[in-house]
């Protein structure tokens, strides 16, 4: 049974309410844009409003980030300050997970991201972010990593430490307290 993805009229409401002001909280986020146009396009988009409900509820705090003229779309990226605390302990996708023996976690990033409707961001995206500040000074975030670095069981991570962006890898069936991802979505 699939499981319907829209809000009921409350939680739509204060759903928006949080964005617009996370919005006008991180002007130097999105400087130029507009929060009136970003909600009407959001208003248009339910199962948009249900991802970035999700994305909200495990505590990644949403924001726009961009406005992609060439596709024209506003671009949401995770933006809180550590990686979000109710997607940790994942490893990185159903492979791993399935390959995992002993005390396999409960889900995987991938699988995560794809039933909250989100993709996790890449290498380019999380650079992105922390150009808009300094994410994951205590915490790691899974990358899209490349298909044959994964072919290979490895998975690719991200943090900033030291006053310095790193990419590291790690077995891909590994996961910890302090490792989720973060997602990206296009509005």
């Amino acid at each position: 049974m699939k499981m319907k993805k829209t809000l009921i009229e409350e939680q739509k409401d204060t759903l928006l309410e949080t964005l617009k002001t996370r919005f006008e909280k991180n002007m130097e986020r999105h400087e130029g844009l507009e929060w009136a146009a970003i909600q009407e396009r959001l208003e248009a988009e339910p199962s948009k409003l249900w991802t970035l409900n999700e994305m909200e509820a495990t505590e990644g705090e949403p924001d726009v980030v961009k406005y992609d003229a060439e596709k024209d779309v506003y671009v949401f990226y995770d933006c809180s300050k550590e990686s979000p605390k109710g997607r940790r302990s994942l490893c990185y996708d159903r492979e791993a997970l399935e390959g995992r023996k002993k005390h396999p976690p409960r889900s995987s990033a991938m699988d995560v991201a794809q039933e909250m409707g989100v993709n996790m961001l890449t290498e380019e995206q999380y650079r992105e972010l922390q150009q808009l500040g300094n994410f994951d000074l205590k915490t790691s975030t899974w990358i899209e990593t490349p298909e044959k670095i994964r072919k290979l069981g490895g998975a690719i991570f991200c943090d900033y430490r030291f006053d310095h962006l790193f990419v590291y890898h790690n077995g891909a069936d590994s996961y910890y307290g302090s490792r989720g991802f973060r997602g990206s979505l296009e509005v």
